[in-house]
């Protein structure tokens, strides 16, 4: 269950953010390899927890 507990950080750096964000800035901000944010962000994508309001960048769904 590593993996869930990396997408939990990664969607709480996202909230945290208050702006839509790129995987670098979610791997900058958490300290997590950028290979695993975007594995985590790929999985927020599926279940449908984040959105994209511009080309590369995503946020939290409301």
């Amino acid at each position: 269950m590593i993996f869930m507990e990396t997408t939990d950080k990664v969607l709480e750096a996202m909230k945290q953010a208050g702006e839509p964000v790129n995987a670098g800035k979610v791997a900058a901000m958490t300290g997590i390899d950028r290979k695993e944010v975007d594995k985590a962000m790929n999985k927020l994508k599926a279940d449908g927890a984040i959105e994209s309001p511009k080309r590369c960048f995503w946020q939290p769904k409301n």
